[in-house]
């Protein structure tokens, strides 16, 4: 679904976020094409209140942001939803500039605030909130409802009830910054199974706390406001943590050294959509970014696996790419699996001991074995697997 960068909020509740157009990297660890966006909000009423900072490279705009939206007032509250530090760097500056600040947060946010900023003394501005409590600042009444593990353990979301209004921590986020209109959901897939995917359990004890509230727009802490459809988007996070195949097809993820178990994989592609297959997506994990790979994995209902043989064991590629796969808890799926070999094949064993560690993977047998190319009967082991796959 395509999304427009409106950040337009309410009369009472202003965007106080900004973007980071040059980041290429996001903990140090996902590529990123389009940059990244932070977000936080400030609520105006007889209290006023901001929600979340942002990161520290983002410092100086985003107090610019704030005392626009304040103009002149200043805060009663912060609420620090979550303690990661692209969202609480600026705890500390904020504490400092506004010494009479509450600061609201649960009992274990209190715990990381002493180890993120062991110069501050906190003690006399706790205020320290539990599942359901509310917050009543005027025309706002702000209601709290702890997300542990969603995808740190002090996570909370703040539900504002006037106006209808989920703010959902790092749920409901996606890579890439506010300004560029793009897919929502590729980025926001890849970035909740990079971040998020491990956690699909506790993300559904948050979906059904969700369901009970007249949710009309859901403010993440990044990536677009979301106003409309929200069902969609509510749904899409209940298939991705319920760990269910988004998407009938078929996921070949490659790793070769010199090419010719890709050149296989190439092939089986090829069958495989000769036999009829809806979507085969090819991907070489030797150049793919893998949060990509990974996506697509989770993505798609289908996987197989295609592997040089590296060390008595697997091409390091496939080794860590089926790592970060039980790593988020990968499970649900039928698998297939191509070992390469010239004299010793030893990737098929290494990667069916992985994938056999995971949950409710049906591996398709016999793995199928190329001793250094592809040979005709090769060609029709793939066919048989093919047949067995569709």
């Amino acid at each position: 679904m395509k999304m427009k960068s409106d950040m337009t909020i309410s009369k009472d509740i202003l965007y106080i976020g900004a973007s980071d157009k040059n980041i290429k990297i996001f903990e140090n660890q996902y590529v990123l094409e389009n940059g990244m966006s932070y977000n936080s909000y400030v609520i105006k009423d007889k209290k006023n209140v901001v929600l979340d900072t942002i990161d520290e490279k983002l410092t100086d705009k985003w107090i610019e942001n704030l005392e626009k939206a304040l103009d002149g007032e200043k805060p009663d509250y912060l609420i620090v939803s979550h303690m990661e530090p692209d969202h609480a760097y600026n705890i500390g500056i904020l504490a400092k500039k506004y010494p009479e600040m509450k600061i609201v947060g649960n009992q274990i946010t209190f715990n990381m605030l002493a180890n993120f900023f062991k110069e501050i003394d906190f003690s006399n501005r706790k205020f320290v909130v539990m599942e359901g409590d509310v917050l009543d600042i005027g025309n706002h009444k702000l209601q709290f409802f702890m997300a542990p593990m969603v995808h740190w353990p002090e996570v909370m979301v703040t539900y504002e009830q006037t106006e209808k209004i989920l703010f959902s921590a790092d749920g409901f986020g996606k890579f890439g910054a506010i300004e560029p209109e793009e897919d929502w959901d590729c980025e926001a897939r890849r970035y909740y199974f990079g971040i998020v995917g491990k956690y699909g359990m506790q993300v559904q004890a948050l979906l059904k706390k969700a369901a009970n509230l007249d949710i009309q727009m859901i403010c993440p802490l990044h990536g677009p406001i979301l106003k409309e459809n929200l069902g969609y988007y509510i749904d899409k996070y209940n298939t991705w943590s319920s760990y269910k195949p988004e998407e009938e097809g078929i996921y070949i993820a490659c790793s070769s050294i010199y090419g010719n178990t890709l050149k296989t994989a190439e092939k089986l592609a090829e069958i495989l959509k000769e036999k009829g297959a809806k979507k085969v997506v090819l991907g070489d994990l030797t150049k793919e970014d893998w949060a990509e790979a990974v996506e697509d994995a989770f993505k798609y209902s289908h996987l197989i696996v295609a592997s040089s043989s590296y060390n008595a064991g697997v091409f390091p590629p496939m080794k860590q790419f089926l790592d970060r796969l039980k790593e988020r808890n990968y499970q649900n799926r039928t698998v297939g699996i191509i070992e390469n070999g010239s004299w010793a094949p030893s990737a098929g064993k290494c990667m069916k001991n992985i994938l056999q560690e995971m949950k409710d993977i049906n591996i398709v047998e016999p793995i199928i074995t190329i001793k250094s190319t592809m040979s005709n009967e090769n060609i029709a082991q793939m066919e048989e697997m093919a047949e067995k796959i569709l």
